[in-house]
């Protein structure tokens, strides 16, 4: 299993997904279906924190007078 800690968004959330489908199934026995849900909620944390990481980055565009885009700007907030 790859460390949570270092995974992208993408892959985070497609782990979650699988997670959740065989928790969801009900075909794993308890013990696993402990450690499952124990890793899911480290998947959850992660693609929250991703999410959280990418709206701190989000930048709104100027425009000028003629409504070209002129720049970026950090995104109040």
């Amino acid at each position: 299993m790859s460390d949570v800690d270092q995974m992208s968004f993408e892959d985070a959330m497609k782990e979650l997904e699988q997670v959740v489908g065989q928790l969801e199934r009900g075909d794993v026995a308890l013990d696993a279906s402990i450690a499952l849900y124990e890793r899911g909620a480290a998947l959850k944390a992660r693609c929250e924190a991703k999410l959280k990481e990418a709206e701190e980055k989000v930048a709104k565009i100027t425009l000028d007078g003629q409504g070209q885009p002129a720049g970026t700007a950090p995104l109040d907030g």
